[in-house]
C-alpha cells in the first residue's frame, strides 16, 4: 500500500510560481512510477509529469513542458512538482498518483492517489 497526500495548491496570478509537495508513505516498487495528473473543469484527467522510481528521467505533457519540473528527496520521501509561467489553462485539481505494478501513463495505469489539491490561475 501506498499512501500519498499533496499540498501546496492556492490561487495565483498568471505569470506566477507554485510548487507542489506529495508526501509518499508505504511500500512501492522500483519498477513502478509516481506522477502528478491534473483534472481542468470539463476536461479529461491528464499526466503531467511524472517518473519511475528507479530511473532519472522525467516524462513531461508537452503543455508544461519547459514550465514544469518535478523532483523528489528520497530521504524526505517526498515528491515536488515546481510550476512556473503558470497560466490560466493550468487551473485544475493536481493529484498525486502512484503505481503499484510497472504499467503506462494512463490515470488507469496508477492505483494510488491522493486527495487532490486545487491550483487556480488568474488572468
Amino acid at each position: 500500500q501506498v499512501q500519498l497526500v499533496e499540498s501546496g495548491g492556492g490561487l495565483v496570478q498568471a505569470g506566477g510560481s507554485l510548487r507542489l509537495s506529495c508526501a509518499a508513505s508505504g511500500r512501492t516498487f522500483s519498477s513502478s512510477a509516481l506522477g502528478w495528473f491534473r483534472q481542468a473543469p470539463g476536461k479529461e484527467l491528464n499526466l503531467v509529469a511524472g517518473f519511475r522510481w528507479n530511473s532519472n528521467n522525467a516524462y513531461y505533457a508537452e503543455s508544461v513542458k519547459g514550465r514544469f519540473t518535478i523532483s523528489r528527496d528520497n530521504a524526505k520521501n517526498m515528491v515536488y512538482l515546481q510550476m512556473n509561467s503558470l497560466i490560466p489553462e493550468d487551473t485544475a485539481v493536481y493529484y498525486c498518483a502512484a503505481q503499484a505494478a510497472p504499467a503506462g501513463i494512463r490515470a488507469a495505469d496508477f492505483a494510488y492517489w491522493g486527495q487532490g489539491t486545487q491550483v487556480t490561475v488568474s488572468s
